[in-house]
């Protein structure tokens, strides 16, 4: 960099590099001679070798500081990196390690040569402050040839101290030996009870400096006696009185303030170097260390620009790197709102989270602490919502307690902080832990209420959350659209609007008390500055608790003792549909109206109230509006309606503009709405025989276009929509409607015309819907009942002449011509467009298969087509004998077994009468050798009504099960 930066400083540069190189190469040198020097020979040659590495190192070092600051540019931790190891280089001292017994032997001597000098001088006092270590040090007066390696304690983990066990033991000699060393140690530091370095020094009477808590505890051995000894000089002491000495205390404490900073930054270098991953780790560990013993040493971290470097490893690629980084950082984080301050700023908040997953449990419970201590940092608190997942990945921790109850203790303690912003609340919500939020809701202040209920209006509760928010919430929300101010009335409205949509809920609402409160915002409450609606939101509320399903006749609705059902709560309702009105208040109200048209008092007191007033007009002009939400609500009213004012509706309908036929218009497949689906359905549902009806939608050229629909969905199928059913339905309803009225010659006409016989008799077996089925069975009956009229015998003209008439008799007879074929059935020419003839139209076998049906009222009205070829203004006998060729007795006998109704068994005891009376032995005895049809009925014979009893009564007379009394008996 330095050559790049300036051009005339080239040769400069590479002087330093030629310096550089050389000194390494000699300093190589240096360091294999010591190495392969013999241990014995510890004397002048070794200490010379040393006194030559200490002078290459110093020039080594002069030779980095004479490197420019400009040549780092804007890389700040190689600069302080590099001028960090120049200053210690500059400084550098060395000694020969000796072995023990040299060691021994030269501490001899030392002591014998200090008592002669004693003798010599007495008049030289012993100095309190003899160095008994040596190092790396800015004082290389004090430097003696005794070396002591000083080692501080080191932090512990949160799990077990030898989780690095394996990571130690192959490290010693991986971080540089400076890294181990301090300014002289003084034999004065260490306390002669411990041998440890003091962090108390107190004094005793002796004169004797010790630790005050090792003294204290020598103390207390003769704490029943009256003799006290110093434990150093044995001298009997005179009292028990600790004088604190702050000099040395003071002094101990400024060598390890030093030490401390000096091993800070050769730890820094190392991490900038980070030339090892063991080399890294261990600077990590010994960091660790240095804080855990000193508050202040933490400031001194981070002031000298470690965090950037801790913050890049939490991505290293050794596990063992990254937690010991996750645990340091938080070290560094504790009780320091600064620090907290600045990692947060520094640290990616979704490296940390990401690191949650991560498989080590090691990992996973440094990050979360960190995470911990970061989570009382109101950055983070902000921060945390932004990182994707964030808070889902602490909610699952939270709930894994039978896992790792640890974590699962200190994710929850974590959300308790995160609390503090609102905002993360939510956030908790939304990802399914919903306790805090109804904990403020409930709890908290009203702005904080407020804000929650604003929140829980606005989150999309899962259903298996719903229940339990409906119970603890609603009585607070409830409590708020009562009493609150408009701000709270309105998001207490929305998030009560989506509780009561879930109706389980129903139950937990009415319980709160919640129908009296909206009903009397519906009809009685009026707050005329505010913003919103309430009768919209109320209303719609009471329409959700009602579509649950729940019993509506006992509900109270307000204090004066009026239920839901009431003449006077359906008379306030209708009302207000009757007038103008929002249109989202008008879908609720008829809302409302559909549910309780399912209960029979209602339904009367809604039809005698509609009768009375303009609002059944009011719901046929809803039909056209063009909010398709309130447009199908009021045709499923009407759809409800029909049978009981079905006339009066179609009036009013067929006077509007355009209708009834603009109910089929807007049809394109295969996207069928429900709209159009509905529209139908209603056309279907209104009076069959209403010939005002059936005329206008004929005239209006409706059948085509009904027809050409059918033929779509067949096409396409009922799958491609999920209103298509329901449409098709509708459509074959309509149609079913013109069989009603043949009597009318163009009903008559658009049946022959459109060969409704043939249709219904294909959609009996292309469709999977029954009432398709049942709709086409009535359709065929009806059509059946007019073949007896509409049948009649060829006619032959006769001529005036026998000679004219002979030919024509002839050709009539001719077998060159065809013959006219006559009806079996209806004893005249028959066909299935013009005289609706069943027999022809080979619907019989269609029918007889509908028998089979699990739905009875698809089975009643395929055997009421049936009852249609045993009329007796047919030929029966005819009729029978093709039935039982398509083995009708036995259909008929399987439906009797499957169907227990009334009307049903009436049908079918009336189809197997005509069989016992026209359809011969083999017949006779298909019935009588049915054992379950004689139980049958028997009990319909005991337990039928008059008509049903009757019939079985009959059948068993021609079964011989019960006596035939001759007429004359009963005249006696």
């Amino acid at each position: 960099m330095e050559s790049l930066t300036d051009e005339d400083t080239s040769d400069k540069s590479m002087d330093i590099l030629l310096s550089m190189s050389s000194g390494i190469n000699e300093a190589k040198d240096l360091v294999n001679k010591c190495h392969g020097g013999n241990s014995s020979n510890s004397g002048c040659e070794e200490k010379i070798t040393v006194k030559q590495l200490q002078k290459l190192i110093k020039r080594m070092g002069e030779c980095l500081s004479s490197i420019p600051s400009s040549t780092f540019q804007n890389q700040e931790f190689a600069k302080v990196a590099m001028q960090s190891l120049a200053k210690e280089m500059n400084h550098a001292q060395f000694e020969v390690r000796e072995t023990l017994e040299l060691q021994h032997k030269e501490q001899e001597c030392q002591k014998s040569s200090s008592k002669k000098q004693q003798k010599e001088h007495p008049e030289q006092k012993e100095s309190d402050f003899s160095s008994i270590h040596v190092g790396v040090s800015r004082d290389t007066s004090q430097v003696l040839n005794s070396p002591l390696l000083i080692k501080f304690p080191e932090k512990k983990s949160i799990d077990s101290p030898s989780k690095y066990s394996n990571r130690s033991s192959r490290s010693s000699s991986a971080m540089p030996q400076m890294l181990e060393y301090a300014e002289p140690l003084y034999e004065t530091f260490y306390c002669p009870l411990t041998k440890k370095i003091m962090e108390d020094p107190v004094t005793i009477e002796s004169g004797v400096t010790c630790e005050r808590a090792a003294i204290t505890e020598w103390f207390e051995e003769f704490k029943n006696s009256e003799k006290i000894f110093c434990p150093i000089t044995g001298k009997k002491l005179m009292n028990r009185v600790l004088r604190a000495n702050v000099a040395l205390k003071t002094t101990i404490e400024e060598w390890i303030a030093r030490n401390e900073a000096a091993q800070i930054k050769v730890v820094r270098a190392a991490l900038s170097l980070a030339s090892s991953t063991t080399m890294v780790f261990e600077a990590i560990r010994d960091l660790q260390g240095i804080c855990t013993r000193k508050k202040y040493n933490k400031i001194e971290v981070r002031n000298t620009g470690v965090l950037p470097l801790l913050v890049k490893f939490l991505e290293y690629r050794d596990r063992d790197v990254r937690c010991a980084a996750l645990e340091l950082l938080c070290e560094l984080t504790e009780e320091d709102d600064e620090g907290k301050e600045m990692l947060v700023e520094m640290v990616d908040i979704s490296t940390v989270i990401k690191m949650l997953s991560s498989g080590s449990l090691l990992i996973r419970q440094a990050s979360l602490l960190l995470i911990h201590e970061f989570s009382k940092s109101q950055s983070f608190c902000q921060k945390i919502r932004s990182v994707p997942g964030g808070i889902l990945i602490l909610i699952r921790i939270k709930y894994n307690q039978s896992v790792d109850a640890f974590s699962s203790e200190k994710a929850e303690e974590i959300l308790k902080n995160l609390e503090a912003y609102p905002e993360n609340i939510k956030h908790m919500a939304e990802n399914g832990f919903l306790e805090p939020l109804l904990n403020h809701l409930t709890e908290g202040s009203e702005e904080m209420q407020m804000e929650m209920t604003s929140y829980l209006g606005e989150i999309v509760i899962g259903n298996d959350s719903k229940a339990y928010v409906a119970e603890r919430a609603s009585p607070a929300l409830i409590q708020m659209v009562h009493s609150g101010n408009t701000l709270s009335r309105s998001s207490a409205f929305k998030a009560l609007a989506q509780i009561s949509s879930y109706s389980p809920n129903a139950k937990i609402l009415i319980k709160s008390g919640i129908i009296q409160i909206m009903a009397e915002e519906m009809f009685a409450r009026r707050i005329y500055d505010e913003p919103m609606n309430s009768k919209n939101e109320a209303a719609s509320i009471l329409a959700n608790i009602f579509e649950s399903g729940i019993e509506l006749d006992n509900l109270q609705a307000n204090s004066h003792g009026h239920k839901i059902t009431s003449d006077y709560i359906l008379g306030n309702i209708i009302y207000m549909l009757n007038n103008s009105t929002p249109d989202e208040l008008n879908i609720s109200l008829i809302r409302i109206l559909l549910c309780l048209t399912k209960s029979p008092k209602s339904m009367e007191t809604i039809v005698s109230v509609m009768k009375q007033t303009e609002a059944r007009y009011t719901l046929i002009e809803l039909i056209n509006n063009p909010h398709d939400e309130l447009g199908v609500a009021a045709i499923k009213l009407l759809i409800e309606l029909s049978p009981h004012i079905g006339y009066t509706l179609v009036e009013r309908l067929c006077k509007i503009r355009g209708q009834p036929e603009n109910l089929l218009l807007g049809h394109t497949m295969p996207e069928i709405t429900e709209r159009q689906a509905v529209s139908a359905k209603f056309l279907a549902k209104l009076p069959d025989q209403n010939l005002t009806l059936n005329l206008a939608l004929i005239r209006k050229n409706s059948v085509p276009k009904i027809l050409q629909m059918i033929d779509q969905i067949q096409i396409h199928g009922i799958r491609t929509s999920r209103y298509a059913s329901a449409y098709l339905e509708g459509l074959v309803g309509i149609l079913v409607k013109f069989t009603t009225t043949l009597y009318q010659p163009e009903s008559l006409s658009t049946a022959r015309n459109y060969n409704l016989t043939v249709l219904f008799t294909e959609l009996l077996m292309k469709t999977s819907s029954d009432e398709v089925q049942r709709l086409s069975a009535i359709g065929l009956e009806n059509l059946s009942l007019e073949s007896v009229h509409l049948s009649v015998p060829p006619r032959i003209e006769k001529t005036k002449s026998w000679k004219r008439s002979l030919p024509k008799f002839q050709s009539f007879g001719s077998s060159n011509k065809r013959k006219i074929r006559i009806c079996p059935v209806h004893r005249g020419v028959c066909s299935s467009q013009d005289t609706f003839c069943l027999v022809e139209a080979n619907a019989v076998k269609s029918l007889l298969a509908c028998l089979d049906h699990e739905n009875s009222e698809v089975v009643e009205a395929a055997m009421s087509a049936v009852c249609t070829l045993l009329d007796d203004r047919v030929d029966v006998d005819n009729s029978v004998s093709i039935l039982s060729e398509a083995n009708a007795v036995q259909h008929v006998l399987n439906a009797v077994k499957e169907h227990k109704e009334e009307g049903l068994q009436q049908k079918s005891f009336w189809v197997i009468e005509k069989f016992l009376m026209k359809g011969g032995d083999n017949s006779a005895s298909d019935i009588s050798q049915d054992r379950l049809l004689t139980a049958t009925l028997i009990s319909a014979f005991h337990h039928g009504n008059g008509n049903t009893r009757q019939m079985a009564e009959k059948i068993l007379r021609l079964l011989n099960k019960m006596p035939n009394f001759p007429n004359s008996i009963y005249k006696l």
